[in-house]
């Protein structure tokens, strides 16, 4: 899993487990990928972090979701 991926999925988990409402966490985690890379657009960002949600967390797929193209 990309470091990016990484970070904003454990963030997403983590912050939902500290009892964060959804779209705050949703919010928080398109910050961090936007962090992980300035360059994307803000819709760019939520489609990634929101397809990265769904893979991870909802559907529970462990294998790399697709994305950008870093390492």
């Amino acid at each position: 899993m990309r470091n990016c991926e990484r970070a904003v999925v454990t963030a997403y988990i983590e912050l939902r487990q500290c009892g964060t409402a959804d779209m705050n966490a949703f919010h928080a985690c398109t910050t961090l990928y936007r962090i992980h890379h300035p360059e994307a657009s803000l819709n760019e960002a939520r489609r990634l972090v929101s397809e990265w949600i769904d893979h991870h967390v909802v559907r529970q797929d462990p294998n790399q979701a697709p994305g950008c193209e870093c390492d």
